[in-house]
């Protein structure tokens, strides 16, 4: 069995990460090739990523941003492998990458699709405008798969993750989705609803590019948009809910009616709840409940548009 080791990026310094990978073609005869994804990048990048040609690896390129579901999908289509490796441009391996190949190898025969995890610095960002991205990442999202296996649809992440060629074929990533967010998430309830089976591993790949405060508060508007709007065209609501927290938690709030309140809370008190996030001490709780409060918020929106838009004037209708 041979792995395609996938790589899409949009204007991020992947040289580094791309030679380290190249060093073990040969060595692992397993590894087929790597591509490279270039979605829409800067002609300077562009020309940066061409260089790295050769070797086993080839770009391609997308003159526009086609958005990062469809620009996984043509990767996909351009493997030769029995396993697409996917890895995100901003991810450092934590040791060599001969160790973090062989460990996907050695877990190729166990499941056809394995997610490898996802890994931070152990130390704070240098500087404070990270910090909540990275106090979320540490707190929130670098488990060990002893514990992601416990839920393994829900702690599923396309990070860094190695899915049989034939299973990804079938699925692929829903291509509506061009803003940020919950890509993985639907592609995991697709998986579940077809009876297949999530293995986690302890490969981690550690996240290196961590956005500012301001711009991780925009990201997780635009994916809890996603996650509404998803929750709305699934047919199986009651698996889509078991696979994502969120919904999960938002079950609870119909349940006990707090909905309303929570978007009046929303309303009232956002810019507030804002500028205590975006701070050199962000508050994990707090920006927890500011995620459920828009999220009821997105569901008003979204379930009966009645809501006075004035009120929210930068979120979609």
């Amino acid at each position: 069995m041979t792995i395609s080791l996938l790589i899409p990026v949009c204007d991020y310094d992947i040289v580094a990460l791309v030679h380290s990978m190249k060093s073990c073609m040969g060595k692992i005869p397993e590894l087929a090739e790597i591509i490279i994804g270039d979605d829409g990048s800067t002609p300077e990048n562009r020309v940066r990523y061409k260089s790295l040609e050769g070797g086993g690896v080839r770009v391609i390129v997308s003159e526009k941003n086609i958005g990062r579901a469809a620009i996984r999908n043509r990767l996909a289509l351009e493997a030769k492998g029995d396993y697409l490796l996917f890895i995100d441009a901003d991810a450092m391996i934590p040791a060599t990458a001969e160790n973090y190949l062989n460990k996907w190898v050695a877990s190729m025969s166990l499941a056809q699709v394995i997610s490898g995890g996802i890994r931070y610095n152990p130390n704070p960002p240098g500087d404070p405008d990270k910090i909540l991205r990275w106090k979320y990442g540490i707190r929130r999202e670098q488990r060990k798969a002893s514990e992601r296996n416990k839920r393994a649809y829900a702690a599923f992440t396309t990070f860094n993750v190695l899915i049989d060629r034939n299973i990804f074929s079938k699925l692929r990533f829903n291509e509506d989705l061009r803003k940020y967010g919950h890509e993985d998430t639907l592609l995991s309830y697709q998986l579940r609803k077809a009876g297949i089976e999530i293995l986690h591993i302890d490969n981690g790949l550690i996240h290196e590019g961590l956005e500012s405060n301001s711009e991780f508060l925009e990201k997780t508007k635009h994916s809890l948009e996603n996650l509404s709007r998803l929750y709305d065209r699934v047919t199986d609501k009651k698996t889509f809910t078991s696979t994502v927290g969120m919904l999960r938690i938002y079950d609870r709030i119909r349940l006990f009616r707090l909905r309303l309140i929570l978007v009046a809370i929303f309303v009232r008190f956002r810019d507030r709840m804002e500028r205590r996030i975006d701070s050199s001490k962000p508050p994990l709780w707090l920006f927890s409940f500011y995620k459920t409060c828009m999220f009821c918020a997105y569901r008003e929106i979204h379930s009966r548009r009645k809501f006075l838009p004035a009120l929210l004037p930068d979120i979609d209708i």
